[in-house]
């Protein structure tokens, strides 16, 4: 096993250096580096097993579980290496079945029915407000902020973020807005206060609708946030706006949800979906998000959206690609979280803690290196709905 990990992570590291000890003490170094970077110690035979035969797995629970210890320089640099070299090929002769397995059953996987749903988005959304306080902004984004520069401030970036979206939107004083996905309620509430528009907020998390409630009981203004499911929905609306809710739906559901798009959407209306994707043809969602943080959860090709918008009646009338800006907002995320990461431990334990740090710090690298951006996609029922050019979405 150990000649096994040796080899996988002597192909991954390539220019830089990295240590291994392993759990009899002995002691490896791969990588055409010379100088010293990076020591990682594996703590017993079994962990030695287990990151030979399953390494996208294996690896963030042996760090959750205190296995796997950097011991000089940081998570996050360690996987940014081994990431960055995964992408270049395979870690090990059986990667590929196994992604090809997780592929196949991937419908049975992100079957989110409605009970499902709900299951799986308590699962992370339902986690203390207090915690994510930690490391998000005062608003509460927790999705792709927007770096007009590279020098802004979590929150302008987040802001800019906001200002963006509803530019595409382009909302008149009056109109009904749906916000499906609804959070902490931050964009509902940004529509409203700048719009004079009418929003409605849906969220299957219970912790974070009475958060939103809270917010726009005190603001007073005319966003009315509810725990609803999309698929329940029969009203009408002028603007539709989803932001990091697609993620959530499952392949199984793609037709579904943007038929329930077309069918609330009003004939002159407009609607925008920002969601994570993929810039490799469709796969698998990574084992250990899958078990650990977003279960159900799925970042589509874009392929896969577009398949579907075209199968219900709309038209995409843009598409825009974030690329790199969720890196820097993960960036930002993750040094928030280090800086208060005591007050993670004691709200919940160590191993959260380990385990939330390997997720950031993945989902950082993953950004910078494996294929993921942001897609932004406008959706009409007419050509002749919005501007001609994209002038108006200039913020």
């Amino acid at each position: 096993m150990r000649a096994l990990i040796e080899s996988m992570l002597s192909r991954l590291v390539g220019k830089s250096r990295l240590d291994i000890v392993f759990a009899d003490g002995s002691q490896r170094s791969v990588g055409a580096g010379s100088d010293p970077g990076l020591t990682m110690r594996i703590l017993d035979r079994p962990t030695e097993l287990k990151l030979a035969l399953n390494p996208e797995l294996a690896l963030g629970e042996a760090v959750m579980d205190g296995r796997v210890v950097v011991e000089r320089g940081s998570l996050y640099e360690l996987l940014d290496i081994l990431i960055a070299g995964a992408s270049r090929q395979e870690l090990t002769a059986w990667t590929r079945p196994l992604t090809r397995f997780r592929t196949a059953i991937r419908r049975f996987t992100q079957n989110n029915n409605q009970a499902w749903a709900r299951r799986n988005v308590a699962h992370h959304y339902d986690l203390r407000t207090e915690f994510f306080r930690l490391f998000l902004d005062e608003d509460l984004q927790y999705s792709c902020a927007f770096f007009p520069s590279p020098d802004i401030s979590l929150a302008d970036a987040q802001a800019a973020k906001k200002h963006r979206i509803i530019a595409k939107l382009a909302i008149e004083p009056g109109q009904r807005v749906l916000d499906i996905g609804s959070g902490w309620g931050g964009l509902g509430l940004s529509i409203a206060r700048e719009t004079g528009a009418s929003v409605k907020g849906i969220t299957l998390s219970r912790e974070q609708l009475a958060v939103a409630q809270e917010r726009a009981a005190a603001e007073g203004l005319s966003v009315d946030f509810q725990f609803q499911d999309y698929r329940t929905l029969t009203e009408p609306f002028d603007r539709i706006v989803s932001v990091g809710m697609f993620e959530h739906v499952g392949v199984g559901y793609y037709r579904a949800y943007f038929r329930k798009i077309a069918e609330l959407l009003s004939e002159n209306g407009v609607a925008l979906i920002h969601t994570i994707g993929r810039t490799t043809p469709p796969g698998a969602t990574n084992p250990f998000i899958a078990k650990y943080i977003f279960p159900g959860g799925y970042t589509p090709a874009l392929s896969e959206v577009t398949a579907a918008v075209e199968r219900e009646g709309l038209i995409i009338t843009d598409v825009e690609v974030l690329r790199l800006h969720y890196a820097e907002t993960l960036k930002a995320w993750r040094e928030r979280f280090l800086a208060r990461r005591k007050e993670a431990v004691a709200m919940y334990d160590e191993r959260f803690a380990r385990m939330w740090e390997f997720y950031l710090a993945a989902s950082e690298a993953s950004f910078r290196h494996d294929g993921l951006v942001v897609f932004q996609l406008q959706l009409a029922k007419r050509l002749d709905t919005l501007p001609m050019t994209r002038s108006y979405m200039v913020t």
